[in-house]
This record gives C-alpha cells, structure tokens and sequence, in this order.
C-alpha cells in the first residue's frame, strides 16, 4: 500500500466517523437548543393558562391570558411562523386582553376577589378539558402524520406563503369566518341597543317617581303655609268656686 492509498484511506475513515458522529448528535435524546426552548416556553404557557382558570380574580386572570397568550406568540416564533406570531400579539394580546380590561372597568364589575367566580364542578370542568385536549392532539396527529417540509422551498409561515394559502387553498373557509364574525356584531349591536332602551325607559320611570315624590312634597310645604296650624290649647278646669264642690 503506497503512502497516498493509506492516506485517502484514512481520510475517508476520518469523514465517515466525522458524518456518524454527527448524525449521531441529532436525536431524540439529543434535542437542539430550538427544542429546548420550545418545551420551556410550553410549559411557562401551560401553567399562565392554568393560573388564569383558577384564579378568582378577574384582572390577575386577564393579566395571566397575557402569559399565555405571549407564550403561544412565541412558540409560533420558534416554529418560524411569524406572520401567525405577530398576528397573536396583535389582535389577542393587543385587543382582546385590553377588551376585557376596559370592559371591566367600564362596566364597574367587581374586580376583587370574588366567591362566585368558581362553580364548584372543577372536577367536571377538568375532566372535559383533559377529553378535549386528548382529542385536539389525536386530531391534530392524524392530520399531519403524513405532512413534510420541503426544506428546499419556501419558507413556511413567511407572510407570502401565510397570505397565498388563505386566499388559494382555504378561501371558502375564510369567507365563512368572515360571515361569522359579521354576524357576532350585528347581534352585539342589537343586544347593545335592546340595554340601551330598557335603561332608559328604567331610567324615565325613576325620574318620573323621584319628580312625583318632589311634586307632592311642595304641596304639602305650600298647604301647611297656608293654613298654619293654631296655638296649642289645653282643656283645664276653672278654679271651684266657694261655694261649690268639696267638703266644707
């Protein structure tokens, strides 16, 4: 064996263990520093979403649907979906969470701790919610058991490949959404507009009443004005005379 035979033998000797090693670093007990981040992030999200049910408190809870919420933002970051990521933060984090602050305050309801807040069907309310994730992540499995990434095409979750799967391979669903949503104002404005005229005609009838009541207060003040009652008198016997009544 000649000096160049033994040295492209052991280089080829060297690139094959170099190539096992490597492939060898990348498995299940091995996980990247992407993964790792992933389950942190999951696991602070899972636990800002069970505090916010729990809680009794309704502005804890709604500041807790913001960890949660924040947390789901960045998992969709790391799943380099950023469209999906930026969309979160602006309309759940952004708009629904500040939605249910003013409603709160705006509506003067009792942001305190409060006793109502739990059913006392936890145990219920635990159990449909475990059958409910169980089947969200058989369903969700299933569907994509069979789904891979083209490495070599375009990025998934950029914003132009986001925008042409909407509006190529799911346009009947987005229209129905849209409906949808259309239909939840019209009956918020409705069921607005029904609270609005039963307060004011609660509101007519109370100051209706309180008018009456004062009405008839100034009557009463203008009578007794006019006719002031008289001085007081007392019935009291005259003195007996000498010559009546008594033992003499």
């Amino acid at each position: 064996m000649t000096l160049a035979a033994a040295a492209g033998h052991l280089t080829a000797h060297a690139h094959a263990h170099s190539t096992a090693t490597a492939a060898g670093t990348h498995g299940f007990l091995s996980p990247t520093g992407v993964e790792i981040a992933f389950l942190l992030v999951g696991l602070v999200t899972f636990a800002a979403a069970v505090v916010t049910v729990t809680t009794r408190q309704l502005v804890h809870a709604a500041l807790w649907l913001v960890v949660a919420l924040g947390g789901l933002a960045v998992e969709y970051l790391l799943l380099t979906a950023e469209f999906i990521a930026w969309v979160q933060v602006l309309i759940y984090v952004g708009a629904v969470v500040v939605l249910i602050l003013f409603g709160l305050m705006l509506t003067r309801a009792p942001i305190g701790r409060s006793p109502d807040a739990d059913s006392g069907n936890r145990w219920a309310a635990l159990t449909v919610a475990v059958a409910s994730a169980a089947a969200l992540v058989w369903v969700v499995a299933d569907a994509f058991r069979t789904t891979w990434i083209d490495l070599d095409g375009p990025a998934a979750g950029t914003t132009a490949v986001t925008g042409a799967s909407l509006f190529q391979n799911w346009v009947l669903p987005f229209e129905a959404l849209s409906v949808l949503l259309l239909a939840a104002l019209v009956g918020a404005i409705v069921l607005s507009r029904k609270a609005d005229a039963k307060a004011g005609a609660e509101a007519v009838t109370r100051a209706g009443a309180e008018a009456g009541a004062v009405t008839r207060a100034k009557a009463e003040a203008k009578a007794n004005a006019d006719h002031p009652a008289g001085p007081a008198t007392t019935d009291t016997a005259p003195p007996a005379g000498p010559g009546e009544g008594g033992d003499r």
